[in-house]
């Protein structure tokens, strides 16, 4: 297990959602954020969590978890560049939709890069890996702390040893299973599923639909 997990954007839905499981789990968890107040404010609900602003939680973090926006994703990326540890790995979760730029919360937008994750990778020091993670997994579901997920996580990435890092942190969660789903460019396939799950919560009037795959060795 990593020593320390950061997760920037972290007073988001989604970012707190993963912040009071994983710090449930035992690990030790660092809210990031642009206003200090804000970061402390939501690890003060946490037990065994900081709060620290973006960057310092980004130096002192083996895993960077990025959870925020994608119209907030390039600058805040940009401002953490120099405070990355060699060797990091940061897991981004961002899924381009319409909604972004006033369009519909159901679909993707298309971007250069390929796929959000893929756009993270251009944004990040030599050395620094990244996996695209937890798109499949709503901030709904997370937020609900005793809830076990029971869903299947897909991860991609082009480092098997991030991966396996990554592995280790989404298996702290109880009812989650890590899926590697190949190389990084696969992450569009993630991110499109994210928009494929908004729409079937939003047709069925339910407030999550997780994803297990049968078939697989446990």
């Amino acid at each position: 297990m990593p020593k320390t997990i950061a997760i920037v954007g972290g007073t988001g839905a989604e970012g707190s959602g993963l912040a009071q499981r994983l710090a449930r789990a035992g690990a030790r968890v660092l809210i990031g954020s642009r206003d200090l107040r804000r970061a402390e404010a939501a690890a003060a609900r946490i037990p065994r969590a900081e709060g620290r602003l973006n960057a310092d939680a980004a130096r002192e973090a083996d895993i960077v978890i990025l959870t925020v926006p994608l119209e907030a994703q390039i600058s805040t990326l940009k401002s953490l560049k120099a405070s990355f540890r060699p060797g990091a790995v940061l897991v981004d979760t961002t899924v381009p939709l319409e909604a972004a730029v006033g369009g519909r919360l159901t679909r993707t937008l298309g971007l250069w890069a390929g796929s959000a994750a893929e756009q993270a990778a251009r944004h990040v020091p030599d050395g620094v890996a990244v996996v695209a993670a937890f798109h499949s997994v709503s901030a709904s579901l997370l937020a609900e702390i005793d809830t076990s997920l029971e869903s299947d996580v897909l991860l991609c990435g082009d480092s098997a040893e991030a991966k396996a890092a990554v592995r280790e942190v989404i298996e702290m969660l109880p009812g989650a299973r890590a899926v590697d789903a190949g190389p990084l460019e696969n992450a569009r396939l993630l991110e499109s599923l994210a928009a494929l799950l908004i729409s079937l919560n939003i047709r069925y009037k339910v407030k999550h639909t997780g994803v297990r795959i049968t078939g697989l060795e446990p």
